[in-house]
């Protein structure tokens, strides 16, 4: 399996979470939302380059909103049908979404589940513990979505004993564990990484984080089973976005990339404030404020990035404060100053944008700064992932791919990687002949000090040794 392979259920991923946000925003609003949301994925940074990665991130994160809406879609019909139907018919919202949510524990483990009952419970708990029938909807969710990790599992442990069973519970009991804090550590750093990551939607949704600010045109212009699943929507958004902030974005947990759950709630707040100014001219000040100061910040870092680069002097300033990084930055990256055209496209977009938003023409807006973010992401992976790849790994990875086919094992020492799996296409079953350690620099002096090591080469902040 190449790079090309690894990604394509990402972009797989990425068609059905398009076409799943423009059919629920064309059910509850209107096709002008629907197209937004599907801009504000497109047009966000994190959101559109996860599409783009090998990580399982982006099918975790659709199977756990599928889950939840299957839930949700449940509630309202349960609440508002009138006529009997059969029992199928009637809970098969509920089944199908928790055997959605059961997906996701299978790609990530129970945190899943764990999350989901976490934003039931708070939304069940906003109306007092009321609601008919809540309790044993949640119940029968809580077996569906159960059900095919325990029927894995069973089925795993039959075939194959229960070690693997075994460490796999073991593993999910310390997914909440909050490790030692480490020099440098910055606490809060999953929140701004997805604030930073999620522009420019993050900023159009800091108007819906806490409350449903429905104008009251919209009240006495929309149907009032539509509005009111509307704001209800919201609200479930809300639970999402600051359920995933406070487990996974505050806390310095071992699973913080978990926070990229919140992708689907802040794209479809942000998305609602670019609706309402469409059709009731709502334009929250806070976005006029913070749209061009943030996007232009951003814009000129990749603009002035490839020069920076280029400059030893200044880029050792920035980016050399560890030995290793000193060292990876002597590796010979090709940057160039035409590499900086992300950044101005960017500050173009945002320029255009912010004069259609002050002059009433929000639409205009939405399409200039979403279209403009999404060609910075497009562009900004294709000239700057490789360079900073060329820093970060490539030295690693090179050696990895040297030993591929050979009768051997690699071992990171100090830093955690798949990369010698993927490249090396090392295999468990086959006995390895000789055994490799990469470590990077400033870190190696316990491997040099081991009986039987020998130092092969170092490069770019790698040593490798062979024992």
């Amino acid at each position: 399996m190449n790079e090309f392979a690894a990604r394509v259920p990402n972009a797989i991923c990425g068609w059905v979470t398009l076409l799943l946000v423009y059919r629920i925003g064309l059910r509850l609003h209107d096709r002008s939302f629907a197209w937004i949301w599907v801009l504000a994925w497109l047009g966000s940074f994190l959101p559109h380059a996860y599409f783009r990665s090998g990580l399982i991130d982006p099918w975790f994160n659709l199977f756990f909103f599928c889950g939840l809406y299957g839930f949700i879609e449940f509630r309202w019909q349960f609440l508002t049908r009138q006529s009997r139907v059969s029992y199928w018919r009637k809970y098969r919202s509920l089944v199908i979404g928790g055997g959605l949510l059961g997906l996701a524990i299978l790609t990530e483990g129970i945190a899943a589940y764990l999350v989901a009952v976490l934003v039931l419970a708070l939304y069940w708990a906003r109306y007092r513990f009321t609601g008919r029938g809540y309790m044993k909807h949640l119940v029968v969710f809580s077996a569906a979505s159960l059900f095919l990790p325990t029927l894995w599992l069973g089925v795993e442990a039959s075939l194959h004993g229960f070690d693997f069973t075994r460490i796999f519970l073991a593993g999910q009991s310390t997914i909440f564990s909050i490790p030692e804090r480490t020099n440098g550590e910055i606490w809060g750093a999953s929140l701004l990484l997805l604030f930073l990551g999620g522009l420019p939607v993050s900023i159009f949704a800091l108007p819906n984080l806490w409350g449903d600010r429905q104008p009251i045109d919209e009240v006495l212009e929309s149907d009032t089973l539509a509005a009111c699943q509307r704001s209800d929507l919201v609200t479930w958004m809300q639970l999402v976005l600051w359920t995933s902030l406070v487990l996974f974005g505050i806390a310095p947990t071992k699973m913080a990339h978990f926070a990229s759950l919140g992708f689907f709630p802040i794209t479809y707040l942000g998305a609602v404030t670019v609706w309402r100014a469409i059709r009731w001219d709502v334009r929250p000040r806070l976005v006029a404020l913070l749209l061009p100061i943030l996007l232009l910040l951003v814009g000129l870092a990749a603009a002035f990035l490839p020069w920076l680069m280029q400059n030893p002097v200044w880029r050792g300033r920035f980016f050399s404060d560890t030995p290793f990084s000193a060292a990876a930055l002597e590796a010979e990256v090709g940057w160039s100053a035409s590499q900086g055209l992300p950044g101005l496209i960017l500050i173009g977009a945002l320029i255009a944008g912010l004069y259609f938003w002050r002059n009433e023409r929000p639409w205009l807006a939405a399409q200039t700064v979403f279209g403009g973010g999404a060609i910075f992401t497009k562009l900004a992976l294709m000239f700057f992932a490789c360079n900073v790849e060329g820093h970060t790994q490539r030295a690693a990875v090179e050696f990895y791919k040297n030993k591929r086919g050979e009768p051997c094992a690699i071992h990171p020492s100090g830093f955690e990687s798949y990369a010698p799996l993927f490249y090396a296409q090392t295999h468990p079953d086959i006995l390895p002949q000789k055994d490799y350690f990469v470590a990077k620099t400033g870190v190696q002096d316990s491997l040099i000090r081991q009986p039987g090591f020998r130092e092969l080469y170092h490069k770019n902040g790698f040593v490798f040794f062979e024992k």
